[in-house]
């Protein structure tokens, strides 16, 4: 039988809501995994894949063409997303104008 959560210590608590989220991260994952079972032969049957329906996985591990490079070594390029690369941030600081580290 369960104890009741107004007698249990803090410690005991904390226990009990790690062991509750693991379970609700379990069924979800489960849940999620048996419908993409279900959607794969829906589509199967109707002669498609998934992807054909829905897409592939979208944007991940597109590479973006560099849009600046670094006058002295072009081989230092940065896409324009992300953060600054440190020969670029420390050029704008020196003064340089970000427009003069264009690729054209």
């Amino acid at each position: 039988m369960a104890k009741d959560p107004t007698r249990m210590s803090l410690k005991e608590l904390q226990e009990l809501e790690l062991t509750v989220k693991k379970a609700k991260l379990n069924v979800q994952q489960r849940s999620r995994t048996e419908l993409r079972q279900k959607l794969e032969a829906m589509a199967a049957q109707a002669g498609f894949k998934l992807s054909d329906l829905f897409g592939g996985r979208g944007g991940k591990g597109r590479k973006v063409a560099a849009k600046y490079a670094n006058p002295d070594n072009p081989s230092e390029t940065w896409s324009g997303r992300g953060r600054k690369p440190r020969w670029l941030a420390a050029r704008l600081k020196a003064g340089d104008r970000i427009d003069r580290f264009l690729i054209k």
